[in-house]
């Protein structure tokens, strides 16, 4: 003789199955997310990292440009290297 499940079983059942899913991707993402922490630049990749051309700001002439557009935009000049003064509004 076969055992059937009270209807009560079965919202709680349905409940547990979302809340496995919910664990069963939470942890699937952390594992995913830290398994590639621990890499760093390789010492044969360094070298193409540290060339001048990979640097932030190192093209002159676009900076002259930028500067010209600020102070065409902003009626000022100077002050590129700071941040705050003038009107207070920083």
């Amino acid at each position: 003789m076969k055992m059937k499940l009270a209807r009560t079983a079965l919202p709680f059942r349905r409940h547990t199955r979302g809340l496995g899913r919910s664990i069963w991707l939470i942890t699937s993402l952390a594992l995913i997310l830290s398994s590639c922490s621990g890499l760093g630049v390789k010492p044969w990749a360094r070298g193409t990292l540290a060339r001048p051309d990979m640097t932030f700001g190192n093209d002159a002439l676009n900076g002259q440009f930028d500067n010209h557009i600020y102070f065409s935009k902003e009626a000022a000049s100077g002050g590129s290297g700071q941040s705050g003064g003038g009107c207070g509004c920083n």
